[in-house]
């Protein structure tokens, strides 16, 4: 390896790229001279950016289905909160319906 085919291959390395990959690219653009890239460092370069498009539309579509389930959870959570809510006044009310017509009915028979 040359001495420019080391040094892709070493900073290729050390942002993680797997060793074979990071062999055949710097292989692909294996020439030391300022000559243009081959056909296969093109179509290596052209693969390695639809990896990285297709990974950063997952990552974005992840954190959005994320917040969209999580607005839907809030939503429920409330809407569940009123529902109780209303139901409790509702019981309270009857509660207290209930014991003042008892109230009056005890009454009544006590002075009779």
């Amino acid at each position: 390896m040359a001495k420019t085919n080391r040094d892709l291959f070493d900073t290729l390395r050390a942002r993680g790229l797997r060793k074979s990959a990071a062999n055949n690219l710097s292989k692909a653009f294996g020439r030391a001279d300022n000559s243009p890239p081959s056909k296969g460092a093109k179509r290596a370069v052209s693969e390695l950016r639809d990896l990285v498009t297709e990974l950063e539309s997952k990552v974005g579509r992840t954190d959005r289905k994320r917040s969209e389930a999580a607005k839907k959870a809030a939503a429920t959570r409330k809407r569940k909160a009123n529902q109780r809510s209303a139901a409790a006044k509702k019981a309270a009310q009857t509660r207290a319906k209930n014991s003042r017509s008892s109230r009056t009915r005890t009454r009544a028979k006590a002075k009779s």
